[in-house]
């Protein structure tokens, strides 16, 4: 049997590749341990958060199917950073875990071109560095015209709690054993990494009353862009709560260093920086007496409790003698202790932007086999690996997002670039053009994207445009159309504002950050213009000119900063071109380049230890 396109690993990456795949018309198999596990959340049963809601946008706005789960399935929604300006302002939902699953099963099982197969994958077949297909674990072998590795966190996975380790690529399930060795044998190289989850608690043994309660947006608001608001939320909404470690906690967790796997060196791989586990945390912030705790539901008919912040790998018995000083958690039993994961990955400098393989032809790797950590990158890469299988298959152009683009444009570049030797996360400070890449226009930014590829409607994009028609006329109006001072200087001292001298223009009222549009637009008169009632109307179309017209000058700057690094992005360098012939080059320069193989002058310039001279000795040559 041979499928065009095949895709190994059901988690967030795997359904996004075979979705895509499959629905731009290629016929497509994904093979799975447990086909009822497919988007199975191994830690937090949660979706998006600060730059991670970002990329649940963007991937939804190419076709993707994550933000549609999520908001079928959550139970909690909110909007972060939302005392600070738009461009960090970042959904995030918490699900329900058992849901989120049958809801991608559901999805799965009736996407057209779409085959789940229920088996484990033990070698990776080729020829002459071409992709051929698989071997299962019962001798059969699948073909395939194209390949995405998408394992998570499977490849020759232990799992920790205390010094007692366990095979298993997640609670309850066995590693994947063989793929790892198999790409060794091909000339990939790989490293390990090691991630963690807190103790999961039972519900009703925490004293809720004494809590600090955490309830979600009112109201709510989707990830999707295809989300039906006449029913949305599709779920009952619940709340989360708050409560903090403490210095005595702190003195117990430390009773167990001595038999901690992180402590001891039995965990040979390096853990997430910015996500790390709770001995971690008081070692490296000796300082802080306390660390706050959220109380997480696993879904409205789960009986767990995810501990967000605990997450750890100490012993069992140390785990809870901790949670019982914490407040609330006096008398809480431990439903499954917290462990730590360990599992093999392969450093990113080994794919390209589109995420197929230099080493082998039709080969892609995408998720946390590449170094990253959480749902959504993994996501971001499914939809980018599976989208280019297709468009080779179909012979269109590859998809390549810039920085300038998409936070997936950012996420692809500095994993291929800079590579990773710890788990990836993807943070706002990362772009350097985050005010241009917010999470409201990700379908202006994408939708012509996903539309190119036959995974975004002609009609939705037709809707997209017609917006931003609306938005710009409407900014060219406000920056023109003016209002007397007589106008605005009563409605301003009731507000206990500045007032103005003269007239002034719609837009620059609007740049008063006590000021909202709409406040604005109240003082013009009703007819003045048929235009601003069309504007009224479009509550996203509305929200778009409000922000652009605030932050006018610094999106404006962050155009020019685009602009200017655009002839260094659109200066191609061919893939195959010999570094190694260029000896004007430095020595480090050369061996870099040949490592990364940048496909633009931008990309190359953005590689450690390539230094300016050697861009301008590339440019020279490329020219010559």
């Amino acid at each position: 049997m041979k499928y065009d396109v095949l895709i190994i690993g059901g988690g967030h990456a795997g359904l996004e590749a075979s979705h895509a795949a499959a629905t731009m018309g290629c016929s497509t198999a994904l093979i799975t341990m447990d086909k009822h596990a497919l988007g199975r959340m191994s830690c937090n049963p949660a979706i998006g958060g600060t730059a991670k809601g970002h990329l649940v946008r963007e991937v939804d706005a190419l076709g993707g199917i994550m933000g549609k789960l999520a908001d079928m399935t959550g139970i909690q929604f909110r909007m972060l950073n939302k005392s600070k300006g738009p461009a960090v302002w970042s959904p995030r939902c918490q699900s329900d875990r058992k849901l989120y699953s049958e809801a991608a099963f559901a999805l799965l099982t009736s996407t057209p071109n779409l085959e789940l197969i229920e088996d484990c994958v033990i070698e990776i077949l080729t020829e002459n560095n071409v992709i051929k297909g698989v071997r299962i674990s019962s001798g059969n072998e699948i073909y395939c015209s194209k390949l995405v590795l998408s394992t998570g966190t499977f490849l020759n996975a232990l799992m920790h709690t205390g010094l007692i380790s366990t095979q298993g690529g997640r609670f309850g399930e066995l590693p994947s054993i063989g793929v790892t060795e198999s790409l060794h044998k091909l000339g990939f190289i790989s490293s390990r990494l090691k991630t963690g989850t807190p103790p999961r608690l039972k519900k009703n043994t925490i004293n809720w009353d004494i809590l600090e309660i955490q309830p979600g947006d009112q109201p709510p608001l989707p990830f999707s862009h295809f989300t039906d608001m006449s029913r949305f939320p599709f779920l009952e909404q619940v709340s989360c709560h708050i409560t903090y470690t403490n210095k005595e906690v702190h003195t117990i967790l430390e009773k167990g260093f001595k038999d901690s796997p992180l402590f001891t060196g039995i965990i040979k791989g390096t853990g997430p920086r910015y996500c790390p586990s709770i001995e971690d945390k008081i070692v490296r912030f000796a300082d802080k007496e306390k660390h706050q705790l959220f109380l997480e539901p696993e879904g409205l008919d789960s009986d767990l409790i995810y501990v967000n912040g605990f997450s750890t790998s100490l012993p069992a018995d140390i785990q809870i003698e901790a949670l019982h000083k914490i407040k609330g958690l006096g008398n809480c039993e431990l439903a499954r202790p917290g462990y730590a994961i360990e599992y093999d990955f392969f450093p990113p400098q080994q794919v390209d932007l589109t995420l197929e393989t230099k080493l082998i032809e039709g080969l892609y790797f995408a998720g946390q086999i590449n170094g990253t950590s959480g749902y959504e990158e993994a996501a971001a890469q499914g939809i980018i690996a599976g989208i280019n299988a297709a468009a080779k298959i179909k012979s269109l152009p590859e998809l390549v997002l810039k920085r300038s683009e998409a936070y997936i444009g950012v996420l692809i570049d500095d994993l291929v670039i800079k590579s990773t030797d710890e788990p990836y996360r993807m943070f706002t400070s990362r772009a350097e053009h985050r005010l241009l890449l917010r999470q409201d226009n990700a379908d202006r930014r994408l939708f012509h994207y996903g539309n190119r590829y036959g995974l975004i409607s002609s009609d939705a994009l037709k809707k997209v445009s017609q917006d931003e028609t609306l938005i710009n006329e409407s900014i060219n109006l406000f920056n023109n159309l003016k209002l007397h001072a007589k106008k605005v200087n009563l409605f301003l001292e009731n507000k206990g504002l500045a007032e103005i001298d003269s007239t002034e223009t719609i837009s620059k009222l609007c740049k008063r950050p006590e000021l909202s549009i709409k406040e604005v637009i109240s003082l013009l008169d009703k007819e003045i213009n048929p235009l601003v009632d069309i504007l009224l109307h479009n509550e996203k179309a509305l929200e778009q000119v409000e922000i652009e017209l605030k932050y006018e000058g610094y999106i404006k700057r962050q155009y020019e900063m685009v602009k200017r690094m655009e002839k260094y992005e659109s200066a191609k360098i061919p893939l195959t071109l010999n570094y190694a012939n260029i000896k004007a080059l430095s020595t480090e320069g050369r061996e870099k380049l040949n490592k990364v193989k940048p496909r633009s002058i931008g990309q190359a310039s953005r590689i450690s230890g390539v230094t300016p001279s050697d861009i301008s000795i590339l440019l020279v040559y490329l020219k010559n």
